[in-house]
Parts: C-alpha cells; structure tokens; sequence
C-alpha cells in the first residue's frame, strides 16, 4: 500500500537537509508520495537533489539566533522563546491545512516540533532527547527533557538515528535519559547521505569550513592564515556556494570557495583526515567510512561542544575549540587517534524507519 507521506526538514545547516534525502528516496522508491516542507538553504539543497519527484513547501523555521560569542546564542535564544512557539503553532495549522486538503496520511518531522498532529501517524526523526546545557546542571536539564517530551507528545515515535549500545554516536543527547520515554522513542540507528568508496587516499587533509554566520567567516579567516603551513596535499572548502571557484592552488594546497556534495563525499572518502565542524549529521557520515577527523564545534552550539568533547574523551579524534586551532599541531594530534569507529550502515537505518513509519 502507497502512503503520502509529509516531511518535514530542519533548515539549521544543511545537515538535517542532507540526511534527510537518503530517507526520501527511499521512500520514493518504494513508490510513495513525498510532500517537503522546509525553508531557506535547505529547501534550495532539497529542491536540487529531488527536482521533479516532490511536492514542495516553504514554511519559515525558528530562528537562528547566533553571533561572534557564545553567551549572545543564549540570551538571544531566550528572547525569541515566543516566537519559536508562535512558529511552532503555525506548523501544526500548515500541516493540518495539507493532511486535510492534499490528503498527506502520514508525517515525519526532522527536528520542527510543531510538524506532527494526534490525528495522523506522525514520527519525529530527532536525536536530542535531552538539550546539553553549559555546566551540565543536572535540575535544568531535567526540566528542559521533560519539556521537551511534552512539545513531542503529538508523535507516535520518535525515531532516533543512533545506535542503542554503548552511548552510540550522540552520547548523553539521546541516552540514559531522566526522563522516563516508553516505548515513545526508538533507535534506529545512523542515517547519512555518505558512502565509502574503494579510492586511494592521497590526500593528507581535507578542511571543510562551515556553520552559519558570522562563525563560518570567523573559521574561514583562521584555516587561510594556518593552511599554508601544513605539510602535504591539502584541500579546503571553504563553504561559500555563491563562490564556488577555486580561490587558490599551488599544486599542493587547492582551496576551493565550494564543492557540491558529491565532490564533498569524495574529498572525504580520499582524504586521510578530515577537519570539520561536529555537528551530529557530519559525525553520522564520518562514522560510515571511519576516518580520522579533527572536530572544530560552532561556537556557542553547546551540543557541538558536547559531541566533540565526548568522542576525543573516548580516543577517537581530536577537538579543539575555534579559538584554539592550531593546525600544525592540531592535526599531527588527529594523525596519532584511530578515527571514529565505523558503525552500522544507512541502508538498514533506513530500513527499519521504512519499516515503523509505512509497514
């Protein structure tokens, strides 16, 4: 039986955006109907990669209030509370709206809250059960999960792409909660648009600079002033797609302003270190080849910090904050790690989403 399914993406990053197609197009190769709803970056990314094979809707997300310091994120964020829940309010009406006029019978929502209704099977696709709050005050957090589960309450599942054993990918995000989740939550393990490729790795270190601004401009700036120090073949994006020339190349060292995401997946499968953000999509598509990576977190995105910090405590990889990079250092660190262990593959996480969300 075919289902029109609605779903819905998270436009912070392209992360969500870029985990979320592998999804899709399993499901439009099982021959059900696909409704997206997303907005800016990720909406254009999502339009590119799925053309005609989709219905699209623009929907604004909640907004991103970042800056140059950490504590801005958080003031700021604390002041747009009432507009975040007047955003998540205007989800649930949209969808409403088109599982009653489009006749959409089943909804997945990538981390936009307001996104699920009781009246339809709905399933939240999302891995931060519980919000990582500086100094780890065990009340707040508490607080924060149990709010947390309410805003999720309307989901028949949440479906969490990690690992169940051993704190998996996400650590603390999405184990030994406080809270107690049922039967609610299930683990279904990574999902990442990433493949490895049988490809020699003939280049020593490849520097993928991104994160919403001004933090991407602030990173550029940095990589440019310590790049040209390293030893090797050297390749940077610099994460600017209105410029995606090549901005310098010695022979050795390529920087180019953008590549598009296969170039990216076979930087990555060539590389034999990879320097990036730790966002929880990237650490999902380094965990499919299990490469040796140096994890720079956005400033300011506490659950970067955290995922960072957690997998260079268990030996994996090597973090530093921004402000700390010290490439010539940084990396022959990285060198000497074994990498993120490869984990279970895409194709049977998508399986098993596959399997609770359409039989």
């Amino acid at each position: 039986m075919s289902h029109k399914v609605l779903f819905a993406v998270h436009d912070w990053g392209l992360g969500h955006a870029t985990r979320d197609l592998v999804v899709i197009r399993a499901l439009l190769d099982a021959g059900h109907e696909v409704g997206i709803v997303s907005y800016g970056r990720a909406m254009m990314l999502l339009r590119s990669m799925l053309a005609n094979r989709c219905t699209f809707y623009e929907l604004k997300d909640i907004p991103k209030p970042l800056g140059r310091y950490a504590a801005t994120f958080y003031i700021r964020m604390s002041l747009a509370m009432p507009e975040v829940f007047w955003i998540y309010r205007k989800e649930r009406l949209f969808a409403q709206h088109l599982c009653k006029t489009q006749g959409y019978d089943r909804i997945i929502s990538d981390s936009r809250f307001g996104m699920a209704l009781t009246e339809v099977p709905s399933y939240y696709l999302f891995h931060s059960l519980r919000q990582i709050i500086p100094g780890r005050p065990h009340w707040l957090e508490y607080f924060v999960e149990r709010n947390q589960q309410h805003l999720l309450r309307r989901a028949q599942g949440v479906l969490i792409p990690d690992e169940e054993q051993d704190g998996g990918l996400a650590g603390d995000l999405c184990h030994n909660m406080s809270c107690n989740w049922g039967d609610q939550v299930k683990f279904i393990g990574p999902l990442a648009d990433m493949e490895a490729f049988n490809v020699e790795k003939d280049i020593r270190c490849f520097i993928s600079v991104s994160g919403a601004e001004p933090q991407r401009t602030i990173l550029e700036e940095i990589i440019l002033k310590q790049v040209k120090d390293l030893e090797g073949r050297i390749i940077v994006a610099l994460g600017r797609p209105e410029n995606p020339d090549i901005v310098f190349d010695n022979g050795r060292i390529t920087i180019y302003g953008f590549l598009d995401r296969q170039q990216q997946i076979e930087m990555i499968n060539r590389a034999n270190t990879v320097v990036t953000r730790s966002g929880y999509t990237t650490l999902m598509e380094l965990s499919q080849i299990g490469c040796k990576a140096l994890l720079i977190p956005t400033v300011g995105q506490s659950e970067q910090e955290y995922l960072a910090d957690y997998h260079r405590q268990r030996g994996y990889v090597h973090s530093v904050l921004q402000h700390q990079v010290n490439l010539l250092q940084d990396i022959a660190i990285t060198e000497s790690l074994p990498g993120l262990p490869k984990m279970s593959a895409t194709r049977d996480s998508v399986q098993r989403l596959l399997s609770i969300v359409v039989g």
